[in-house]
């Protein structure tokens, strides 16, 4: 088992779940006999999770508050919390209960040894509905297929590894962070735990469909250069198809089978052309477009204040006695 833990949880429209979650996650965290901090990212949510998140900072040993400026998503809040941890492990975490903190031991007990630096949590059975879960399950495959990303489709929001693999991602910058590609940068001794989900007790999943879509085009065009070659790979069909139509116009026109040029052949060819041309530049205007904004300088996450930063707290059983604890 690590000497220490840092639990890394990204808070949006969060104010209820916390008050639960945190007490449960200490509790699991005490008896593990680690050292621990709970670090609670609020992501510029509109409702009063701040002050709950900064209440419990406050009160509870060993859990430290984060305030973003604004809400700059669940990734660059994740890589907030992940360069402010303390330990030698980082777990990662959801706030609306789904993810059980009685799991947690099951991740830990995974890095043990030398075999893994990277444990993602997988449930039993799925926690969405239908639409949701498929619609995840592409963005995995497609993680698989344009990233190299070899365990992407054991990915999961509940995950633990090695702290020394943000070092893999210390000059990580702009506004399209994806963690798990990050990891993947770091690390392949990748594995999976099956773990039990909780279904959400309060309100919905801030990850609808259009939002996942959007996430997937951020990974692939901002990690991987794969549309750019499925781009020339589609100008090569695309010229073969017209060279096709060529010949077999002035195959047509030698063997006397036509006298004119049919119109439809020619606009058919040129439709053809274009469409290829225009996904072309439009693919090429994306990669653009990206490399403007990141020249702009545009922060992956601004903090506005911290509450209770003071390290891990708790001490080993063995070495301080049963229940003895630092003061944060």
């Amino acid at each position: 088992m690590s000497e220490s833990v840092s639990v890394v949880i990204p808070c949006y429209r969060s104010a209820r779940t916390l008050p639960v979650l945190v007490p449960r996650l200490v509790s699991v965290l005490r008896d593990l006999n680690v050292r621990y901090e709970v670090i609670l990212v609020v992501d510029g949510s509109p409702d009063d999770t701040w002050p709950a998140a900064a209440d419990l900072a406050e009160r509870v040993e060993g859990v430290r508050a984060i305030h973003l400026s604004r809400n700059y998503g669940q990734h660059n809040a994740l890589v907030a919390g992940i360069r402010e941890a303390g330990s030698q492990v980082v777990v990662t975490m959801d706030d609306d209960l789904q993810h059980l903190p009685e799991q947690i031991p099951n991740l830990l007990a995974a890095l043990e040894g030398d075999r893994l630096d990277l444990v993602y949590g997988v449930p039993h059975v799925e926690e969405h509905g239908v639409l949701r879960s498929f619609a995840s399950r592409s963005v995995k495959a497609c993680m698989s297929a344009t990233l190299g990303f070899r365990g992407a489709r054991k990915i999961s929001a509940f995950r633990a590894f090695r702290t020394h693999l943000r070092d893999g991602f210390a000059r990580l910058s702009g506004p399209h962070a994806s963690i798990d590609v990050a990891l993947s940068w770091a690390t392949t001794r990748v594995g999976s735990v099956s773990v039990q989900m909780s279904h959400r007790r309060h309100g919905r999943s801030n990850y609808s469909l259009p939002l996942l879509v959007r996430h997937t085009a951020n990974m692939v065009l901002g990690y991987s250069a794969a549309p750019l070659r499925l781009a020339s790979y589609l100008g090569f069909f695309v010229g073969l198809v017209g060279l096709a139509l060529g010949v077999a116009v002035l195959w047509h026109f030698a063997t006397g089978g036509t006298t004119v040029a049919g119109f439809t052949t020619i606009a058919s060819m040129v439709s053809l052309f274009s469409a290829a041309q225009l996904i072309a530049i439009g693919v090429l205007g994306e990669y653009v477009g990206r490399i403007h904004g990141s020249g702009m300088g545009h922060p992956t996450y601004v903090i506005r204040e911290r509450v209770g930063f003071a390290g891990p707290v708790g001490l080993p059983r063995q070495s301080s006695g049963a229940g003895a604890r630092n003061a944060p």
